[in-house]
């Protein structure tokens, strides 16, 4: 392994509370035929109390086709990666997002301008479940793919300190994504874990493919807030209540006080091109 990929291996590897793996194994079961893999990240990694709050998870599949069959969501999936569907277990939600191994490895790596999926596996994450070692072995040189992505889309600058360039440049991501986090986010990112980013700074810096070119944010910004809006209106025929979970992230986030009302839930679609533009308006989705 190089330094990096050692690196994502053992992060990957650190235990989660007993609890965020039988919901990673319960995610598996679903799909017994093609799961290989789940992870878990964002910021519930770091909370201790999980009630109440909405867990994060990946759950890398063999092939659409093994994970659904021949029907529409696995049509979905392939045009405009990931499904993301609720979850529940006793006292916990989740939402998960289905890739297969392949999109997992292509997004995550410098061939792909849409941020999403290599801005967050930038960050910490686990390897809460996996099919065999050769799964395993898939899903880390996948997340290692990730931080030199970042880093070489940002680009350096001369005399720039390490945790500013990590800053920098997830404050790029974030502006590229319908997000509903306050400006500071992207900088808490970092400043909730800087001995990690300076861990990882050299090695992640050392495997930044050679002749990658940075830049390129302004297209990266309609490109990706298109983008937002397409994965809205699918998610309001993959997920049920995805529209309370719009308004309780952007509530969480942004501390507004925004209801849904009853005929929101009964046509999410309409409901979703109703609120975006609203919250745009008012600044709590950027």
């Amino acid at each position: 392994m190089s330094s990096l990929t050692q690196l994502v291996a053992d992060e990957l590897a650190q235990p989660v509370d007993p609890r965020v793996r039988d919901m990673a194994e319960a995610l598996a079961a679903k799909y017994p035929s093609a799961s290989q893999a789940v992870l878990f990240y964002g910021s519930c990694l770091r909370e201790s109390q999980l009630e109440g709050l909405m867990l994060d998870f990946y759950l890398i599949v063999s092939s659409y086709e093994a994970a659904y069959g021949k029907g529409w969501l696995a049509r979905a999936n392939r045009l405009i990666p990931p499904n993301v569907f609720p979850f529940e277990q006793p006292g916990l939600m989740a939402k998960y997002a289905v890739l297969s191994e392949a999109d997992f490895h292509r997004l995550n790596g410098p061939e792909m301008r849409n941020v999403s999926v290599w801005a967050r596996f930038s960050q910490p994450a686990r390897l809460v479940w996996s099919a065999d070692k050769d799964a395993m072995t898939k899903a880390i040189e996948a997340v290692s793919r990730a931080a030199p992505t970042l880093l070489a889309a940002a680009g350096s600058i001369d005399g720039e300190a390490p945790l500013d360039w990590w800053r920098r440049a997830f404050a790029l991501t974030y502006s590229v994504e319908l997000r509903a986090e306050r400006k500071s986010r992207s900088s808490s990112v970092v400043d909730a874990g800087p001995a990690r980013y300076e861990r990882f700074s050299i090695p992640a810096m050392a495997a930044i493919p050679v002749g990658a070119k940075a830049g390129g944010w302004a297209r990266r910004r309609v490109e990706g807030k298109l983008l937002s809006v397409a994965r809205l209106a699918k998610a309001a025929f993959t997920y049920s209540g995805g529209t309370d979970h719009l308004a309780w992230k952007t509530n969480r986030h942004a501390r507004t006080p925004i209801e849904i009302k009853p005929w929101q839930r009964k046509s999410p679609l309409v409901a979703a091109v109703v609120l975006v533009p609203k919250l745009l308006a008012k600044g709590a989705v950027r």
